[in-house]
């Protein structure tokens, strides 16, 4: 079968990249989609059952690291367009581990760059028609003041943690690419995403969890770090926009524009978990425990997302209440993909496969 359009799309069994592989096999059945991801602990190719014999659908288990084999897979697919999403990712990890984030996060993007640039530099017309797409966090900005302020495309990076340092260094080798050798890059800023198939050590999903099995609900500080929280399938889509119409060369930054205290939040999801499961008002607030703060916690962010709105014409489809209603009514009812998740049976199984 001939495809109009041959698209890695790296990190695609793991929370954000399983939304966008969905999105694009669904939407362009004339576009080859190749997922390839290293099904490390968040990449779990269960998130993606409903696709996964479609016939523009490919999973490739790879590691963005090995250049080689980067180089092999651009070839062997002819590969027109990348929408990079692999990444570690948790802060937390990152303090105890930066040279697994700086060699995933840098150095990966830097194999999948050189491969992208030899490949295309091999072909007859170069560039023409060739896209790589680089997705970031709005972490890399460090933090904000409570003053009303907002990170836009020209804040300047000041990264605090390993992981935002690792994530600013790629941003800047997509770029450099980009001056330097005419690389047709992009790249986004997003903030906070929540939704379904999310990895369980991550807010959301960790709290609706600990709620359901009555377990405590750690919470750093005060509680009082705010974050723009954005629904998984509107980053998805914002993706899909600027992948097909964003300007070469450019950045976008993609929020919610939704700003939320970290308790505040948590006391939503309480609630919300609560009156989904029953239980009377008030029932699991007790669970809340503060804990000591974590090294380097950024106090604020939050996205000025205006420039894409305006140009491009994405904006949120979901107000924070009806996301989150979506997403804990999820994981409620998939209480079967989160036990298989933190068990790690899942890892087991696919390394039997794919092994």
């Amino acid at each position: 079968m001939s495809f109009k359009r041959n698209i890695i799309i790296t990190g695609g069994a793991g929370f954000i990249g399983s939304h966008v592989v969905r999105l694009f096999v669904n939407k362009y059945p004339e576009y080859r989609i190749i997922n390839l991801d290293k099904l490390t602990y968040a990449g779990n190719l269960a998130n993606l059952r409903d696709i996964e014999n479609e016939e523009n659908y490919i999973f490739v288990k790879g590691d963005i690291c090995d250049y080689e084999a980067m180089q092999a897979l651009f070839r062997e697919y002819k590969v027109d367009g990348i929408i990079h999403l692999a990444a570690e990712s948790h802060v937390d990890r990152s303090i105890k581990d930066p040279f697994t984030f700086a060699q995933t996060n840098v150095m990966g993007t830097l194999a999948l760059l050189q491969a992208a640039k030899v490949y295309w530099d091999s072909l007859p017309e170069k560039y023409e028609g060739k896209r790589f797409y680089h997705i970031s966090t709005d972490e890399v900005y460090g933090t904000l003041a409570f003053d009303g302020t907002f990170f836009t495309e020209d804040t300047k990076y000041d990264p605090h943690s390993p992981y935002s340092a690792s994530k600013a260094g790629s941003d800047h080798f997509v770029r450099a690419f980009q001056d330097t050798y005419g690389l047709p890059a992009l790249v986004t800023n997003c903030s906070n995403n929540y939704g379904p198939y999310q990895f369980p050590e991550k807010l959301i999903p960790l709290f609706i969890n600990n709620i359901r099995q009555g377990k405590p609900l750690p919470v750093y500080g005060k509680g009082e770090n705010v974050r723009d929280w954005l629904y998984v399938v509107d980053h998805a889509r914002a993706i899909d926009v600027i992948f097909h119409a964003g300007k070469t060369g450019d950045t976008y930054n993609i929020g919610g524009f939704n700003e939320w205290k970290n308790i505040d939040l948590i006391k939503v999801i309480i609630e919300t978990v609560d009156r989904l499961l029953g239980n009377p008002v008030g029932t699991s607030d007790h669970l809340i425990t503060y804990v000591t703060d974590r090294l380097g916690h950024d106090l604020r962010y939050a996205i000025d997302s205006n420039k894409l709105k305006n140009e491009l014409g994405w904006e949120p489809s979901l107000q924070f209440e009806e996301g989150i209603e979506k997403t804990v009514q999820w994981y409620l009812e998939n209480p079967e993909w989160m036990e298989h998740v933190i068990s790690g049976e899942y890892q087991q199984y696919y390394d039997s496969m794919y092994n």
